[in-house]
């Protein structure tokens, strides 16, 4: 990933010498298990411990006449080890040592990323409860609708990265497994013992079952957890994006001193940061695709996966970190504007009271259609006609038969639409505001 979509934690994972150092750490967790069974003795484990280690450049250096990128790696470890080198790798085949470690570095990755979701759900229950009682326009095919809240729109989003957090735990769980099978999985040259001993001492469990490699399922169940996450971060700014543009106006990007919108246009304050995380979520998705792909492999193991996942491993998990990052901070300096909020409220002249109406004729027993048709006609004058749609309806001949204006006075109370959002709240937090 390039770098300005980096943060440099997530993305020292990543590096080429993190890569050796985590293949490393899977050979020196095989060696201690041959130890712990008698194989390796003392001396020489105690030589391999002091003494392995790599310099990346030999490695490349030696990777050039080898072709084969672990055979270099051992090489340039053998030279610095010794003698005792011998046990290193033993009776082991290259996927047991880069599919262990990748488990190593994507559960790693993993717990990064669910952290990041965590930093954004605590924002996302801090401004929920904050614009709890906040009425804005709910909106449907992108026109006016019935009032919601601000807050009920970021519990919306709260709940939904909840889910986010709970599918990728899974994820991250999953891929949580290395293999020290050998070079179709039937221990030839290992034991399950030697196995369940170089995991343990990793912190991974073993795969039940593995060929020369780890099967791809919990490869492309880690990447499609990413990509719904990344749809989660998508929708969410969609929101905002339509949110801020001028005709609506209801919440604004921050804009810090010094900020530029527009290089043609000094007024210029536009959705950046919301229209770049729309972008990147793409890529999220992109990148589950491929990893899907990477399932069906011939036999007990080819290499098709091996290049998509060089870069669908780091791009996606250094990109997920970013995003995260990002959107918490979007959110955390996000401009609520109660006042436009108001104004786009009276815009649609309270023709969202149209169903309180039509409801309160149906309590009387008018048949739907009829009673339906009474209020459409009041409301197509007061769209029509840029009327309030409240005088309309005690204009209304046949309406007013019905209905008293003590009656219209109760079914025009905008504080009707909040009365069970706290329940929600509940449902959602284990709170509602006090």
């Amino acid at each position: 990933m390039i770098e300005r979509y980096s943060r440099p934690e997530m993305a020292a994972l990543w590096t080429m010498e993190a890569r050796f150092a985590s293949w490393l750490e899977v050979e020196l967790a095989v060696c201690e298990a041959w130890a712990r069974l008698g194989v390796i003795p003392e001396s020489d484990m105690a030589e391999i411990r002091a003494k392995a280690g790599f310099d990346v450049a030999r490695i490349l250096e030696i990777e050039e006449k080898t072709r084969h990128d672990v055979i270099a790696f051992l090489t340039a470890v053998e030279e610095r080890v010794g003698p005792a080198a011998r046990f290193i790798h033993l009776g082991c085949t290259s996927s047991d040592i880069v599919d262990t470690a990748n488990a190593l570095v994507l559960v790693r990755a993993g717990r990064m990323i669910l952290a990041d979701i965590d930093r954004v759900l605590a924002v996302l229950k801090d401004m929920a409860l904050a614009h709890q009682n906040l009425l804005c326009m709910g909106r449907t095919h992108g026109i006016h609708a019935e009032p919601t809240s601000f807050g009920l729109k970021m519990a919306g989003f709260y709940a939904e990265f909840a889910r986010h957090k709970e599918r990728f735990t899974a994820a991250v769980e999953n891929i949580r497994v290395g293999k020290i099978s050998g070079a179709v999985g039937t221990y030839a040259h290992l034991s399950p013992e030697l196995e369940a001993h170089a995991c343990e001492l990793l912190g991974l469990a073993v795969d039940p079952v593995s060929t020369q490699i780890v099967q791809r399922d919990r490869h492309a169940h880690y990447f499609t957890s990413l990509a719904l996450l990344g749809g989660g971060v998508e929708r969410l700014c969609t929101e905002l994006r339509h949110l801020q543009r001028t005709e609506v106006s209801e919440v604004e990007e921050g804009f810090s001193k010094g900020q530029k919108g527009s290089s043609a246009m000094p007024h210029k304050k536009n959705p950046i940061s919301a229209e770049n995380l729309c972008g990147l979520s793409r890529l999220l998705r992109t990148n589950a695709l491929a990893s899907m792909e990477n399932m069906p492999l011939w036999h007990e193991r080819d290499i098709s996966h091996s290049s998509v996942e060089r870069v669908i491993m780091p791009d996606s998990t250094i990109l997920a970190d970013y995003i995260l990052n990002r959107l918490a901070g979007l959110l955390k300096n996000l401009r609520v504007l109660p006042e436009n909020m108001a104004r786009n409220l009276a815009g649609s002249f309270g023709l969202f009271y149209s169903q309180r109406v039509l409801v309160a004729l149906l309590d009387l027993g008018l048949p739907r259609q009829k009673a339906y048709e009474m209020v459409q006609a009041a409301a197509m004058r007061s769209w029509d006609q840029r009327r309030p749609f409240r005088g309309e309806v005690e204009n209304d001949v046949e309406i007013r038969q019905n209905l008293s204006l003590e009656t219209l006075e109760r079914l025009f109370d905008p504080c009707y639409y909040l009365r069970h959002i706290p329940n929600v709240y509940v449902r959602v937090f284990g709170q509602a505001r006090e």
